[in-house]
């Protein structure tokens, strides 16, 4: 069924028709130059596309993040989640999660054996920015806005599968039970799908866990010594980071994006199921300066519009702001599994722009 909101599709088209990049796109961001970056949850690197014509995007370059962040394991993929531009730098996250192994459907004791089996990757608890000048990501380069300042890459420090987030979270109240268990993501375990800057604030939206019907959305703020991005503290007793609950109907959070002052939440179920898409405004989301719990009241955050719901595929996983049809404004969606309607020549895919306005709510 399409969606009233449906505004326009976009065509993207890639240099390789790799189906872990093509049907596995989990993150989406423009930059200034009008490129869009993309990145796979199965892969290593951001894919920058430039725009062709209205709605056409090609002349496909890839940049491997193992050659401006330190991944410790440099085959390892990163299960990249979210992705957001801002002040001259692309910022990037990992899930920070743990996985548990997929039955395959042919030996039973086998696939008994495998869903036994949990594992936690380094690489993804990446959270890091890399400059991008001119649709080019580099380690390091002057701010061409502000000369006496230094855009360089930078990450925070990765160790034995942890970082400092993951390690001042351990003994939360209420999220420290999930990070210490290692409880697999898809399972209601931790899972960072969602990333959203501005400036120096940075929110990160979990998948998991949702507490008694409540989504999770972690704030922090970081300084860069070097190729280091160091927590600051802001909580409200001094914590490294903020929490703000969201009333999501129960759902978690799949993606977030700014749209001003105010965060698009793209909301979806912690499951592996096919169940409701949906998106939010929360309102003024800046203006929160301490741990909140934001009701779905219509004032401070209300639902926008439900995503088509196709059973087995079709998961949207990334959004970006996106003007085009005359400049209305618009919502591009990415999509992990993929359906094959998408799929066109080789390399080719199509994707999905929303309407967004004053009154985008159901």
């Amino acid at each position: 069924m399409t969606s009233p909101f449906l505004l326009s599709r976009v065509l993207l088209r890639f240099a390789t028709d790799d189906s872990d990049l093509l049907e596995d796109i989990s993150a989406a961001a423009f930059t200034p130059d009008g490129s869009l970056w993309v990145g796979s949850d199965e892969l290593t690197t951001l894919e920058r596309l430039s725009p062709l014509e209205p709605m056409v995007f090609g002349d496909h370059q890839s940049f491997n993040l193992g050659d401006f962040l330190a991944l410790p394991d440099p085959e390892g993929e990163i299960d990249i989640e979210g992705m957001d531009y801002s002040a001259g730098y692309l910022w990037v996250t990992g899930s920070h999660s743990t996985k548990r192994k997929k039955p395959k459907g042919k030996k039973p004791d086998k696939d008994l054996e495998r869903l036994k089996t949990v594992k936690s990757e380094v690489n993804r608890y990446l959270l890091g920015r890399v400059p991008v000048i001119n649709g080019e990501l580099v380690k390091s380069v002057e701010d061409p806005q502000e000369s006496s300042r230094q855009l360089t890459a930078a990450q925070l420090p990765i160790s034995d599968a942890s970082n400092a987030l993951m390690e001042a979270l351990k003994a939360d109240e209420h999220l420290g039970t999930y990070v210490s268990s290692g409880l697999p993501s898809k399972e209601n375990g931790f899972d960072i799908e969602g990333l959203a800057v501005k400036g120096d604030r940075v929110f990160l939206g979990l998948r998991g866990p949702v507490l008694r019907g409540w989504a999770v959305i972690l704030e922090i703020e970081v300084t860069a010594e070097g190729d280091a991005l160091a927590l600051q503290p802001i909580g409200d007793d001094g914590e490294l980071y903020r929490k703000h609950f969201l009333d999501l109907s129960g759902l978690g959070v799949r993606e977030l994006c700014f749209d001003g002052d105010d965060l698009i939440v793209l909301g979806g179920p912690t499951m592996t199921l096919d169940a409701t898409i949906r998106t939010f405004r929360w309102r003024n989301a800046l203006e929160c300066d301490e741990n909140s719990l934001v009701y779905q009241d219509g004032e401070h955050l209300h639902r926008m519009f439900d995503l088509p719901l196709l059973p087995g595929e079709d998961r949207a996983e990334g959004l970006a702001l996106y003007s085009c049809l005359g400049g209305a404004k618009g919502l591009l969606v990415v999509y992990d599994t993929l359906s094959p309607k998408r799929r066109l020549g080789s390399g080719e895919i199509l994707v999905d722009v929303f309407r967004l306005t004053e009154g985008d709510r159901l």
